[in-house]
C-alpha cells in the first residue's frame, strides 16, 4: 500500500496532536506544513519530519503530490478551507467545529458529494478507546434505548482568550468549544437522532477574569486579556424526533469550586458514566450493579484518541470507507450549536423541521 501524502494547514497548538499522530502512522507520509507564520511553520516541519513549507494555502493546494490535509485553523475559516482543499482533490480532516454556520456546514457537505473526496469531521473523543467499546454495549442492546443523556464541561477560570475569545474568529465561546465535543459524544452514543428541537441560554456575565492571580489556566499563543466577546457559560436541552433527549452546560469561566466534566447516558436496561471514569451500571437478579470495565485507562487517554481518529483517516482515504464522523454529522452538530445561540438570542425554544 502506498503512503498518503498529508498537509497540515495551521501550526497552533491542536497541529502537533495531528502531526504527532501521523508521524506514527507507517501510512502517512510528512509532506507539507503551512502557516502564515513561516518561523513556526519551519521549526514544526523541523520536528515532524515535513518535507515542505508553505505559507500561502494556494500554493499548498497547487501541490499535486498532496492528497489529504488537517485543517487546523481558526473557526471562522474551517468551511472555506474545506471546500477549497476538496476542490483541490484533496482529502480532509477538519477540526471541529465543521463551520461557524449550517450555511457553511452546507456548503461543505455539497463539495463532498460533488468532488467524492473523503471529509472526516474532527470529534476525537469518538475515537477513544472507551467510547468504542461502549458502543459496542449499547449497539448490542445491553443498555437498552438510550433516551437521556447529561454532559458537562465546566470550568472555573479557563478562557484561552486570543481567537478563542474574539466572536468574529472562533463563531462562539465555551458552547462552540467545548460544547461541542459533550454535545456530539452524547449524541454518537444515542445513536445520531434527528435533533426536534432546541431550547437554551447563554450568559456574558463574568467576562474572562483576567483579573484573577494564583490560579493559572491555558492560553491561547495570541493571548489578549482585554478583549473577550465570547459567552462564559451555555446550557442547553435537546430534543429529538424519536423522544431522546439531552441536557448540557459548559463554562470557560463559572464561580464554581472546580472544574467538572461528565457525560452520562442513561437507558432501559442500563446506563453508563463515559467522563470522568467509565462505569456501567445495570440490573441481574433484580440486583443494580455499578461494573467498572477492566481497561488501560478509565479516563479519556487523549493522544491515544487523537492517534485513533488520524489512524482512521489515513485509512478512509486509502480504502474509501465512509469516516465515522462524516460531513452529515458535522451539519447536524451545526444546527444543534446554532440552534442554542438562537434560543438564547430570541429567548424561546427553536423548532427544526
Amino acid at each position: 500500500m502506498s503512503k498518503l501524502n498529508i498537509g497540515v494547514i495551521g501550526a497552533g497548538s491542536i497541529s502537533e496532536l495531528h502531526m504527532g499522530s501521523y508521524a506514527k502512522n507507517a501510512n502517512a507520509a510528512m509532506h507539507a506544513v503551512c502557516d502564515l507564520n513561516e518561523q513556526r511553520a519551519k521549526q514544526l516541519a523541523d520536528k515532524y519530519g515535513f518535507a515542505n513549507v508553505y505559507t500561502s494555502i494556494d500554493d499548498l493546494l497547487a501541490d499535486d503530490k498532496l492528497q489529504a490535509v488537517s485543517i487546523c485553523t481558526w473557526n471562522n475559516t474551517h468551511a472555506d478551507l474545506a471546500v477549497k482543499a476538496l476542490e483541490a482533490g484533496k482529502h480532509v480532516l477538519v477540526e471541529k467545529p465543521l463551520s461557524t454556520s449550517v450555511e457553511e456546514a452546507l456548503r461543505v457537505q455539497e463539495a463532498v458529494r460533488r468532488t467524492g473526496k473523503t471529509l472526516q469531521v474532527g470529534y476525537v473523543r469518538r475515537y477513544g478507546s472507551n467510547t468504542q467499546m461502549i458502543k459496542q454495549f449499547i449497539d448490542n442492546g445491553d443498555l437498552g434505548d438510550i433516551y437521556y443523556a447529561k454532559a458537562s464541561c465546566l470550568r472555573r477560570l479557563g478562557n484561552p482568550g486570543g481567537w478563542f475569545a474574539d466572536k468574529s474568529r472562533s463563531g462562539g465561546g465555551p458552547l462552540i468549544d467545548l460544547g461541542v465535543h459533550m454535545i456530539d459524544i452524547c449524541w454518537y452514543l444515542m445513536g445520531r437522532p434527528k435533533v426536534k428541537s432546541v431550547s437554551g441560554n447563554t450568559y456574558n456575565k463574568l467576562g474572562n477574569r483576567a483579573n484573577i492571580k494564583n490560579l493559572s489556566f491555558y492560553k491561547a499563543a495570541d493571548y489578549d486579556a482585554s478583549k473577550n466577546t465570547v459567552e462564559d457559560l451555555a446550557n442547553a436541552i435537546i430534543r429529538f424526533e424519536n423522544g431522546a433527549s439531552l441536557m448540557v452546560d459548559v463554562s470557560f469561566t463559572l464561580h464554581a469550586k472546580q472544574n467538572e466534566i461528565s457525560a452520562k447516558l442513561y437507558g432501559t436496561k442500563g446506563g453508563c458514566e463515559l467522563e470522568p471514569e467509565l462505569v456501567i451500571v445495570t440490573e441481574k437478579y433484580d440486583t443494580i450493579l455499578n461494573v467498572t470495565p477492566q481497561v488501560d485507562s478509565l479516563a479519556l487517554n487523549v493522544t491515544e484518541a487523537f492517534q485513533n481518529e488520524i489512524n482512521h483517516f489515513v485509512d478512509c482515504c486509502l480504502t474509501g470507507k465512509t469516516p465515522i464522523s462524516p460531513v452529515e454529522d458535522g451539519v447536524e452538530m451545526m444546527r444543534m450549536l446554532c440552534g442554542v445561540y438562537e434560543s438564547a438570542e430570541q429567548g424561546k425554544e427553536i423548532y427544526f423541521s
